[in-house]
């Protein structure tokens, strides 16, 4: 792909016409972007600041999961990502030429997307900023605007900005910092970024080949082709194929990215005879780290400005694409004065505990391909022996535990069940896809009907359930599943043809779900219970106790 320029364009500060903007977004890479489409659908005004004037340069994160697709669908722009990248879900696992196990991350039917998409960062990038231009009234995406200082004060935040006409200073009620690993802005504030440093080097080369390895990924450890290492191989559009090499903590990184160094190893892995280009390289170690806190008065960090992972297991992009969807419906309640401010730190709350999980697993998978001790060198060779033929030795072989959403069971804002609680889906579950029909007889999905804002999904069989008790509110939508076509005013009755979404969200008659914003449970029940869904609104809304109390 031809990298775009975006032209620099001289905003109204410049002229002397300074405003306060509700929220400014520092960084245009998948997750800033993400926060302002996201903000922009709620009716939020957004200033994005970049400091370049184009799309990431190599392929950087490609592999983006079910969670971050179904997001991008809420946001418009699903399709043309699933559209354009390589479907996956079967993983190989091999040792040296031996395979070892293969896994297929969604063997059931009945989901809209995938378990994978394989897509090159840039187009990512390419197709979010084209989204961003829908809202010309609410999304100002501002190039070559490099932020060089952050003042904060009680209700507000002053920025600094400079571009190519000089400086200007820019109010925002609230700042998102989506700026990378590097992040300025965590350096700006002097906010300590602990973690732990891997030394092992790693190269990525980006190569254009046509070649008949298969859809999936996979991963080797010692591998012939590059003895007493490990290598990962992924394909991506345009005949494009990323290999991942383990380097060892002593490679040289300039000598290693060098095409003279590269072109060998990827030639022992394709074939000598295989034409070949090398599109992009890198040579790289990585650290597992965050920040003790995501929120610092009215700055957020999402993505990799907040936590850092390693890139074995897609944790990365998908983390932050998930940080967008938690914090956005948030931002947007307290700024529309649905919310007090205090609901802000429940993002920190929820993506701390998705930060936690991600460093975990990552931190394992590393230990597990790079062993340091005897001790681990003993285990992972004898888990490898053996998980060609044990099954239990499978479940310890790591070869990058891949992203899968974060549950957010017992966090605050979630109304704990009641002594007999239905089946299906448990308070803080991100919601689960199947096929439904609506009213006209049209086939289409649960999730576009759930998330953006707070839903009720009522599960009712055969019978119309009495929903008088619910009192109508601009604030909450109302979805019911039945098993045939209901005349219910207020709500939107679909039809569950194959029974799958009974089937996952246990849709006994009578079963009611409060859904969050970001397709999250909030509260379920075995009927329908105006007070108790008072209660749990008002507290997934972020309201102290006695504000839920007098809800009911």
């Amino acid at each position: 792909m031809t990298a775009p320029r975006f032209p620099f364009t001289a905003p109204p500060e410049l002229r002397g016409e300074a405003r306060r903007h509700p929220v400014a977004v520092i960084g245009a890479g998948p997750v800033g972007l993400t926060c302002a489409i996201d903000l922009a659908t709620r009716g939020v005004p957004v200033v994005v600041l970049d400091d370049g004037d184009t799309v990431a340069s190599g392929s950087r994160a490609i592999c983006w999961a079910k969670r971050t697709l179904e997001i991008w669908d809420r946001l418009g722009v699903g399709d043309r990502v699933v559209d354009k990248g390589v479907t996956w879900s079967v993983g190989r696992v091999f040792h040296g030429d031996r395979e070892l196990y293969r896994f297929d991350l969604l063997p059931e039917t009945g989901h809209r997307r995938p378990a994978f998409v394989n897509l090159q960062q840039y187009y990512v990038e390419q197709y979010l900023i084209e989204r961003a231009a829908d809202f010309p009234d609410l999304i100002d995406l501002r190039w070559r605007s490099e932020v060089t200082a952050l003042v904060q004060g009680e209700d507000g935040v002053r920025l600094t900005v400079a571009t190519p006409e000089g400086p200007y200073d820019l109010d925002a009620a609230w700042v998102i910092a989506a700026d990378g690993a590097r992040s300025p802005t965590r350096t700006r504030m002097g906010l300590p970024f602990a973690g732990q440093r891997f030394e092992e080097r790693f190269l990525i080369a980006d190569v254009r080949m046509k070649a008949d390895f298969p859809t999936e990924r996979l991963f080797w450890f010692e591998p012939t082709f590059h003895a007493g290492q490990s290598a990962l191989l992924h394909r991506q559009p345009d005949d494009v194929f990323r290999i991942d090499f383990q380097l060892g903590p002593e490679a040289d990184p300039e000598l290693e990215r060098q095409p003279e160094r590269v072109m060998p190893r990827v030639r022992a892995i394709v074939g000598a005879d295989t034409p070949v280009t090398l599109e992009w390289c890198s040579v790289y170690s990585f650290r597992c780290a965050r920040l003790e806190r995501f929120v610092h008065g009215r700055v957020v960090f999402a993505g990799d400005s907040a936590h850092v992972v390693s890139p074995f297991g897609a944790r990365g992009g998908n983390g932050g694409i998930q940080d967008a969807d938690n914090l956005c419906w948030k931002l947007a309640l307290v700024l529309q004065g649905g919310a007090p401010a205090s609901l802000i730190a429940t993002y920190d709350e929820e993506r701390g505990r998705g930060a936690d999980e991600n460093i975990l697993h990552s931190s394992r998978t590393t230990g597990f391909m790079t062993p340091k001790t005897g001790a681990e060198r003993l285990f992972r060779d004898g888990v490898l022996a053996l998980a060609a033929e044990a099954p239990f030795a499978r479940l310890l072989l790591n070869a990058g535990r891949l992203s899968r959403p974060c549950g957010l069971a017992g966090l605050s804002l979630q109304t704990p069940d009641a002594e007999s609680p239905p089946d299906g889906l448990a308070p803080g579950a991100v919601c689960l896809d199947a096929p439904v029909v609506d009213a006209a007889g049209r086939p289409g999905w649960l999730l576009d009907r759930l998330g953006g804002s707070f839903t009720l999904l009522t599960f009712a069989g055969g019978e119309a359930p009495d929903l008088g008790a619910i009192p109508a509110r601009p604030d909450l939508r109302h979805v019911v599943v039945a098993d045939r076509t209901l005349a219910l005013p207020g709500a939107e009755v679909l039809r569950d043809p194959e029974g799958l979404a009974a089937l996952r969200y246990g849709g006994r008659p009578g079963t009611t779900y409060l859904i969050r914003p970001d397709a999250h449970v909030a509260a379920r029940w075995s009927g329908i219970d105006a007070p108790a869904l008072a209660r749990a609104l008002a507290r997934a809304c972020g309201h102290p106790p006695e504000a839920t109390r007098e809800a009911a």
